[in-house]
């Protein structure tokens, strides 16, 4: 997806484009991820990874803390501990995905986890090396737990609230980067069934979830 000037921080960070992201490119054998059924989710709703929409001015959402940014992500149900890495827009329009497979990556033009609005953190499913950070992210149910550490040294605590699978082509983009009073993660990742024919695969994952506590 090529992003327009306006298009938002927020947006942006999930557009793990099919031209942009080998995680969604690329023809590794792993378990395809589940059509995820939608649970209890925040206002507003859930959606998934890849391919978007392009958002209107009210889906904008604010800048980054001045010198705060995640570092690091763990998912305990996962079994995930991985580095952080910020992402940007390249040449082309399109979200840089993670150098690797194994870190996650956030748009660091976006919310800054904790800040209000949603904040997006971006992961390979897979590689041709192998499984990707967030091969299994349509496993999360609502309930469990993502811990987010900062730059500052916080840890923050966020419980998720629902998650579900979308057809790259019908991606609820106001449903996953409406504005929010709160603060509010997202979790994406691309999903479904890999078409060889095409070369990525044909849904996005996206897992919700509010932010519990934080602690220095």
């Amino acid at each position: 997806m090529r992003l327009p000037a306006r298009a938002s921080a927020a947006l942006a960070a999930a557009a793990l484009v099919v031209a942009g992201l080998a995680a969604c490119s690329t023809g590794a054998t792993t378990e395809a991820a589940p059509t995820a059924t939608a649970t209890s989710t925040p206002t507003p709703g859930p959606g998934a990874a890849g391919r978007l929409q392009d958002p209107d001015e009210s889906s904008l959402s604010s800048a980054p803390a001045a010198g705060v940014v995640p570092t690091k992500i763990a998912i305990a149900k996962l079994g995930v501990s991985a580095g952080m890495q910020d992402l940007a827009i390249g040449a082309q329009g399109e979200l840089d995905p993670p150098t690797n497979a194994t870190d996650a990556g956030w748009y660091a033009k976006g919310v800054v986890p904790g800040a209000v609005g949603p904040a997006i953190i971006a992961g390979h499913i897979d590689s041709t090396t192998g499984p990707g950070v967030f091969l299994h992210l349509a496993q999360l149910a609502a309930g469990d737990t993502v811990k987010v550490t900062l730059s500052s040294g916080a840890v923050q605590t966020w419980s998720v609230t629902g998650s579900r699978a979308a057809l790259k082509s019908e991606f609820p983009t106001s449903d996953v980067y409406g504005t929010s009073p709160t603060p509010q993660l997202r979790l994406i990742t691309c999903g479904g069934t890999f078409d060889a024919s095409i070369g990525h695969y044909d849904q996005n994952t996206i897992v919700f979830a509010e932010l519990v506590s934080t602690t220095a």
